[in-house]
């Protein structure tokens, strides 16, 4: 599937650091700025100017949204798109110039796969936003999905690949684009339910799976295989979405966009939102005035559950593993 948001008006450019198993990925409007919301579900994120994105705040626009790795370290390297944004007078506009705004958000990709003191730098923003299109997006192992991992109950060792990916829906004469960056504590699950990326029951195969979710409800933690134990006080997951439409909308409905949008998280991740992920939604629209469009809204939300929930299963059905942690299940 080739990603296509050009009918969205946003470009989406990568940077990603292979040897050290981390990177960014940046989500702008290709000619203008962006109307945005965001609804958080994780208990363990990290974030930045996250409350621009609220309704009582004074600025009413973006820039630019940074999904990175390199947890907190991460968040510096906004620094490279202001930078892009500021040479190209692209901002909240100031007496004497401009200051960009960019929102971001971080996964934890510091381990297992690459090295701790690997983090994404603000050369790699500012490259990311200069390469930045609207078409023939990359996904799985490539920007902020290339450290990414999925089903982390029994460890590293049978953790599977996780990544980015991306999916479109449209009806109704609406469009909605999503883009998810999938570093979970949970199993992947496709539309019918059944798990595709996850924890592994046999280390080294995949197939086989603990069922993340069961093994919490059935308090099975303590019975590990091979005497694993999950360590609940290493937030090292998190699940980064980007949901953005045609419709104009307001604030508080692309609040409420991003927010109807996180069913996709609990249909296909499970479980989700946990103490230890720091998922959040993103939501954009353009900058148009908003428009009231009633029942219109619920079926724009569905729309953005759609493609998010294709997101989401495209992040590790595209991801490749490196490093003996395995890409797609069998």
């Amino acid at each position: 599937m080739s990603l296509d948001f050009r009918a969205l008006g946003i470009a989406v450019g990568h940077a990603t650091d292979g040897a050290g198993a981390t990177g960014l990925t940046i989500v702008r409007g290709m000619d203008a700025p962006l109307r945005a919301g965001a609804a958080v579900f994780g208990r363990a994120t990290g974030t930045r100017e996250l409350h621009t994105l609220t309704a009582d705040h004074l600025v009413d626009r973006i820039d630019a949204l940074m999904l990175t790795g390199g947890s907190a370290y991460g968040l510096d390297a906004a620094a490279g798109v202001m930078r892009w944004m500021e040479e190209r007078g692209r901002g909240f506009a100031m007496r004497g110039g401009v200051v960009p705004i960019v929102p971001a958000a971080v996964i934890f990709d510091l381990a297992p796969l690459g090295r701790f003191d690997a983090r994404p730098t603000a050369a790699m923003a500012y490259d990311a936003c200069d390469r930045a299109s609207p078409n023939d997006i990359a996904e799985g192992s490539v920007g902020a999905g290339t450290g990414a991992t999925v089903g982390k109950i029994a460890g590293p060792g049978r953790a599977m690949k996780g990544g980015i990916g991306g999916g479109i829906a449209s009806g109704g004469g609406w469009s909605v684009g999503a883009l998810a960056v999938v570093n979970a504590v949970g199993d992947v699950r496709d539309a019918s339910g059944r798990i595709i990326a996850g924890a592994r029951a046999d280390a080294g195969g995949a197939g086989r799976f603990l069922d993340t979710a069961r093994q919490l409800a059935t308090g099975g933690l303590a019975s590990l295989p091979g005497g694993n134990r999950f360590d609940p006080a290493v937030p090292t997951n998190t699940t980064l979405c980007v949901v953005a439409t045609t419709a104009p909308l307001g604030w508080v409905e692309l609040g409420q966009l991003a927010r109807a949008a996180g069913a996709a998280l609990f249909r296909r991740i499970t479980p989700t939102g946990t103490a230890v992920d720091g998922d959040v939604v993103f939501a954009l629209a353009p900058m148009a005035p908003p428009e009231p469009l009633g029942r219109e809204q619920m079926a724009i939300e569905a729309l953005a559950v759609v493609a998010l929930e294709t997101a989401i299963e495209r992040a590790v059905v595209t991801a490749r593993g490196r490093d003996g942690v395995p890409g797609l299940a069998d």
